[in-house]
């Protein structure tokens, strides 16, 4: 993994958002094959580890059962990088804060960031749908790093849990990382953003993490597909949450996101996201 500053575009004009995206990446056999052992040998390993970790996690800490719990993740990027031509490349690592938790609001393409973000961010706690708890072995392992999982069709309520959750995980020093487009995009577009994160840091006091990433060229979303490629990751400056509604906040990290995405974005006004 190579981890660089990142670079400021060449122009930071917001982008329109679009429902068109690029058309599927046509997958050669050998990148069939490659993809289906991905799946095969990475369901494989969350059988065999996910014993491990139950019966280890009584007389674990939580930084202790975090770490233990993400030994598959770690095995999930070295599976990518060796066997589906996966590379993966970190801008502005050093901007990740070490001593408070932050709010890390990222766009959302793949099942690759909820895994990559908890090892570069850590420890976390992700915003999730409740249902994915209940996948055998990967969301039980889940379970145990303490995440806060809603009820989408809670409308209310769930935001009640992400505020009363996510403040007692910051307080603890725990990051909370949520994905404010609520479901995950195609490749080149960015959706719309709802409130739930930023009114979480501006109510706790949290700055704001930006990410911007384009993991579904590689990782496409409900896919079996592992397409090789390079995932560029950007992690911009904490933005303080401080004397800032959560409408202001949202739309200034949503226009981080759409200026600093990683490649072309779709749009009816133009334009791209680059990172030189």
């Amino acid at each position: 993994m190579q981890d660089r500053a990142a670079a400021k575009p060449k122009s930071a004009t917001p982008l329109k958002r679009s429902g068109i995206a690029r058309p599927m990446r046509p997958a050669t056999l050998p990148v069939r094959l490659r993809s289906l052992t991905f799946v095969i040998l990475s369901g494989l390993l969350a059988v065999l580890h996910a014993p491990l970790v139950f019966l280890t996690a009584p007389f674990l800490s939580f930084e202790q059962r975090y770490r233990f719990v993400n030994i598959w993740s770690v095995v999930i990027m070295w599976l990518l990088r060796h066997l589906n031509g996966v590379r993966i490349e970190v801008h502005g690592r050093e901007h990740i804060p070490q001593d408070r938790g932050v709010v890390v609001m990222s766009n959302h393409q793949s099942p690759w960031e909820t895994f990559y973000l908890q090892l570069l961010v850590s420890p976390q706690a992700t915003i999730l749908k409740k249902e994915l708890l209940w996948i055998p072995f990967f969301g039980w392992g889940l379970a145990l790093l303490r995440p806060i999982a809603i009820d989408r069709a809670a409308g209310s309520q769930a935001l009640k849990t992400i505020l009363r959750e996510g403040a007692a995980r910051l307080a603890d020093g725990i990051s909370v990382t949520i994905f404010p487009e609520g479901t995950r995009q195609p490749p080149g577009t960015i959706g719309h953003f709802n409130s739930g994160g930023a009114m979480l840091a501006t109510r706790s006091g949290a700055d704001v993490l930006p990410v911007a990433h384009n993991s579904g060229d590689c990782w496409p979303a409900r896919s079996v597909m592992r397409y090789p490629g390079r995932i560029r990751l950007v992690i911009g400056e904490p933005i303080s949450s401080k004397g800032k509604s959560a409408k202001a906040l949202t739309a200034e990290v949503e226009q981080w996101i759409q200026a600093h995405y990683p490649g072309p974005l779709s749009g009816a006004g133009g334009g791209v996201g680059r990172v030189s």
